[in-house]
């Protein structure tokens, strides 16, 4: 299994609701027959000091493995990247991460 962390930058405009309720439903539909086994969306509060949250949103994607997620992006990912300016402006970052 691979986790993958899609994070978005704090600070541009975000659409919370055109992200839920239409951009990850879309990734759950066309990447769940490709290895996608949950996909979580997690909202920055701060940090451990009080300061702001670097992230305003995380979209934490949770695959059979690194090839699986590989092929899913191959086969939609233009799909998906190309709605994001639909619910912001921020510019996604996205990280590959282990289960330890």
């Amino acid at each position: 299994m691979i986790l993958v962390s899609v994070m978005y930058p704090a600070g541009p405009k975000f659409d919370m609701g055109y992200y839920l309720n239409t951009h990850m439903p879309l990734v759950r539909e066309r990447w769940s027959s490709l290895g996608l086994h949950e996909a979580t969306v997690v909202t920055g509060k701060g940090t451990p000091d009080g300061g702001p949250a670097p992230f305003q949103v995380m979209a934490l994607l949770t695959f059979e493995s690194a090839d699986a997620f590989a092929k899913a992006a191959e086969a939609h990912g233009a799909e998906i990247f190309a709605d994001i300016p639909n619910f912001t402006e921020a510019q996604a970052q996205v990280q590959l991460n282990d289960f330890a």
